[in-house]
């Protein structure tokens, strides 16, 4: 279901995200959707204490590692098509 939202700008402001809505050749109404939906995907998704809960569970496994110089060209090999 869909919402209505009503947003009082002045009349200056008002102009101006006209103005840019027909830029992209749109509508101020969805130019607005679109504003709010990047501001929204802007926001971090987790709190401080979340990232860091995920890191230190990350922290407790074991990951493969090596020299950064070996990873390198193991990868640049794998673009060139040569065999490990």
């Amino acid at each position: 279901m869909s919402k209505r939202l009503q947003v009082l700008l002045d009349e200056a402001e008002f102009r101006e995200i006209r103005r840019l809505a027909r830029q992209r050749r749109s509508t101020v109404a969805a130019w607005v959707r679109d504003a709010l939906r990047a501001a929204r995907q802007a926001q971090p998704s987790r709190g401080a204490e979340g990232k860091l809960r995920a890191v230190r569970e990350a922290a407790l496994n074991e990951f493969p590692t090596a020299d950064i110089t070996d990873m390198l060209a193991e990868i640049e090999r794998g673009y060139a098509g040569e065999p490990r």
